[in-house]
């Protein structure tokens, strides 16, 4: 800068002499313009010598920062080094809103975390109340600047100390394990702080219950009594009770309590005390050591009152429950049994040596089940599981039991509060069975009453109609909403005076129902309506006061009793001319037709002399058309015997098999004359059945001839016998010409034939034959067919035939299978 003015200076100085001419000027431009020049690089000359000193003194300037940083480096290393060799960690803040640097490290004992953020989480790694004292003290340091010192316990259980001071205006925390006699003292007091507790909590539990408690020394005497030993000996402190040594056991007591320490250091008695002058008995238990006695008596006075009470209830309900039909068993909790009864032993017939030793319920159950007590089951174990789960269960549980001997119990398990199991064995089996006649006998009540054609009513002793049946209601007309609402008898005799008006028997009857006669009679009358019905009644006094009355139409027997009369004397005759008729065809030609038959047998045996080809032709001839007729004649003479009601069955079992067999075996001539194919279908579980076996195969013997002469040439019949519930299926079917719908009706009628085509029917005596046999062992008989398509009947006879109420069967219960 100075060099610059200096130039500016001689400029300024040597401007004016030249400032003359045009040329001068010229020339005081150049010389200005060159001093300018000189001045210039006189000013970069200067500064460039300016920077380059500048710069030796900053290259000197960071030689010694770097040395320094160097140094200061080492002093950190170093101290870091010390802190970790120590096992001690600092964390120090310096900013408020900044984290705390976390220095050196804990031993392995303490289990402290390495990382920063899981270190500073003191509860992760501290016990939770000196985490929470930590907390605290660490927030008052960073606020106010309190200094603290505490000793705190690990999770791991080591111990560790805690110091936070201030140091340069920043707050800091220094970690230290306690090692050596310093963690031993820290231990030590942190055991004797929390036996100070527990003792402390003790005595306070010890002073708060209501039984006398005390401690000796070693010289016997008393050290402490609680509240409740100073009131049983009417003193007001426990200091009084101490000051005085006053005993609350007598000396027998003490004695008896030294007796007993000889063989054992605890003792537990039972001693009468005397409290508040009254004599009360406690359980003592008193435990000796080296440092003296400690003892406790329970008052157990009412315990003992009612042990006695409990004893003397149970002894009551053990005598009462003997005494009782209904068998009672009680089991412990232990599962043995403690009580039973005099019907438990006789229901179970179980050894009383036995039930006495007190056994497991899981014994008891085993020994009923091995006399064949018990019911069957197919999984014992889990059946035994499921009886024995009221011990667990906290409701009583019901079973019931069906035992081989056909009786019924119902077994309740009780479980009682405090464990084991009332078991209350009911025999129900009479109510059972006196609940299932008794609904039985409501049923067939209510179903006969229903099914009756007599209207019934029934009139409590109050005179409301109580009962009655549809047919009463249709006799007279009622609707069901006024039967429904249980009239007064006024009010149903007014309803049916409408239709009868007759007040001398409608008060007859009311009387009969509303009397207050002690001998309550039957009343019988009749009455006709004005639409010509004729009724019956009868009005029956029942045992529990209310009245029975049933009306029976009579009308149609009036209108036809005379017609019957009138017929008698025909029916009589027409009786005695069928009677002569089967007499007719029994004597007069079956015994010629046996003749016929017989003298062929004998023409064709060759006996009488040798027959030629002709002759013996004629001969089979003769024979088949006999027996023919003799069939037709049978066919007839076994009608006229069920028209006439004196056909008998002889029942017996029938195996089907062997039947159908049978009866098929009497149409192979016609199969194979007609060449058509038998087809048999039995299933082989159709048995057998209560039947008369030579009716049943007559049955099967005419469908077979039937099927065989109605079928095609070529073509097929099919036999099949079956089981339907209770009853049997027997079916024949062809493929023949089969019977126009028209003609279904009529042909079980007696003597109908018809000829289709090349088939010609017989004397039309077959089918009639079949529906005859068939119902008369309580069957029925069903076709079907399609015309071009052919026939099937089928036979459904019952498994065994109602032999009691049939006059047309003959054997009984006997003959039945029973």
């Amino acid at each position: 800068m100075g060099l610059t003015t200096a130039s500016s200076a001689l400029v300024a100085a040597i401007a004016p002499a030249f400032a003359v001419t045009g040329e001068e000027t010229l020339a005081t431009h150049q010389i200005v313009l060159t001093a300018s020049m000189i001045g210039v690089v006189c000013v970069a000359v200067a500064s460039a010598v300016g920077m380059m000193r500048q710069r030796a003194r900053a290259d000197a300037t960071i030689r010694h920062l770097r040395d320094d940083n160097a140094d200061l480096k080492a002093r950190a290393d170093r101290a870091e080094a010390l802190l970790d060799a120590e096992d001690q960690l600092i964390l120090a803040w310096s900013l408020p809103g900044d984290p705390p640097l976390v220095l050196g490290r804990l031993g392995e004992a303490a289990a402290a975390p390495r990382a920063r953020a899981e270190f500073l989480a003191f509860g992760a790694w501290l016990e939770p109340n000196g985490a929470a004292e930590l907390d605290r003290a660490v927030v008052s340091l960073r606020e106010r600047g309190t200094p603290f010192d505490l000793e705190l316990g690990t999770r791991s259980g080591t111990h560790v100390e805690a110091a936070g001071r201030i140091a340069g205006g920043r707050p800091f925390v220094r970690f230290c394990d306690l090692t050596g006699e310093r963690r031993r003292y820290a231990e030590l007091a942190e055991r004797h702080r929390r036996q100070c507790d527990e003792v402390e909590a003790m005595r306070a539990l010890f002073e708060a219950v209501p039984m006398p408690m005390w401690l000796r020394g070693p010289d016997g005497r008393l050290a402490w009594v609680n509240r409740a030993y100073a009131q049983a000996v009417d003193l007001p402190t426990a200091e009084r009770v101490l000051e005085g040594g006053h005993e609350l056991l007598d000396t027998a007591g003490r004695k008896a309590i030294r007796q007993v320490r000889s063989s054992s250091l605890a003792v537990d008695l039972r001693l009468p005390v005397v409290v508040a002058g009254r004599r009360r008995t406690y359980d003592v238990v008193d435990v000796a050591s080296a440092q003296g006695e400690a003892g406790i008596a329970i008052d157990v006075t009412d315990l003992e009152q009612i042990q006695a009470e409990l004893r003397r209830t149970i002894d009551f309900h053990a005598r009462t429950l003997d005494q009782l039909a209904t068998a009672v068993a009680t089991f412990g909790a232990d599962k043995h049994l403690q009580f039973h009864n005099a019907a438990f032993r006789e229901l179970w017939g179980l050894d009383p040596a036995f039930l006495d030793s007190a056994p497991e319920d899981g014994a008891v159950l085993d020994q009923m089940r091995a006399g064949r007590r018990l019911p069957e089951q197919a999984d014992w174990r889990a059946w035994k599981r499921d009886v024995q789960s009221a011990y667990r269960s906290l409701e009583g549980k019901e079973h019931w039991w069906h035992l081989p001997d056909g009786q019924t119990l119902r077994v309740i398990a009780n479980p009682h509060p405090q464990g084991g199991v009332t078991y209350v064995y009911e025999n129900v089996t009479e109510k059972i069975e006196l609940e299932k006649r008794h609904n039985a006998l409501v049923r067939v009540q209510g179903e006969t009453l229903d099914h009756l054609s007599e209207g019934v009513v029934v009139f409590g002793s109050d005179g409301r109609l109580r009962l009655s049946n549809p047919a009463f209601a249709a006799l007279w007309r009622l609707d069901e909403a006024a039967v429904a609402a249980r009239p007064h008898i006024s009010e149903v005799i007014e309803r049916l005076s409408c239709i009868h008006e007759d007040p001398a028997a409608w008060n007859r009857l009311k009387l009969a129902v509303t009397g207050l006669a002690e001998n309550r009679d039957r009343l019988d009358g009749a009455m006709e309506r004005r639409d010509g019905v004729v009724l019956e009644f009868a009005a029956v006094p029942l045992p529990d006061g209310a009245t029975l009355v049933t009306f029976v139409n009579v009308t149609d027997t009036v209108n036809v009793e005379r017609a019957l009369m009138e017929k008698n004397e025909a029916l009589e005759q027409a009786d005695h001319i069928k009677t002569d008729f089967v007499g007719l065809v029994s004597y007069e030609l079956r015994s010629p037709l046996t003749n016929i038959i017989g003298f062929a047998h004998l023409l064709a045996d060759g006996r009488t002399g040798p027959l030629n080809d002709k002759q013996r032709d004629y001969t089979g001839h003769i024979m088949s058309s006999s027996q023919a007729l003799m069939a037709i004649v049978d066919d007839i003479l076994d009608l006229a015997t069920i028209d006439a009601g004196i056909m008998r069955l002889q029942v017996g079992d029938v195996d089907v098999a062997t039947t159908v067999a049978a009866a098929v075996e009497g149409v192979k001539d016609r199969l194979a004359a007609h060449n058509v194919s038998l087809v048999t279908e039995i299933d082989p579980a159709v048995g057998s059945f209560v039947a008369d076996e030579k009716r049943v195969r007559q049955v099967l013997f005419n469908l077979l001839s039937n099927a065989v002469s109605f079928s095609t040439e070529g073509g097929r019949v099919i036999v099949s016998a079956r089981r339907d519930g209770d009853r049997i299926l027997v079916a024949v079917g062809d493929d023949g010409v089969g019977i126009p719908a028209e003609h279904l009706r009529q042909v079980f009628e007696r003597f109908y034939t018809r000829r289709q085509g090349p088939h010609r029917g017989g004397a039309g005596l077959g089918l009639s034959i079949v529906k005859s046999f068939v119902e008369l062992h309580g069957g029925v008989v069903e076709i079907e067919s399609t015309e071009g398509r052919g026939t099937k009947v089928v036979c459904r006879f019952p498994l065994r035939p109602e032999t009691d109420d049939r006059p047309g069967l003959e054997g009984g219960r006997s003959a039945a299978g029973e």
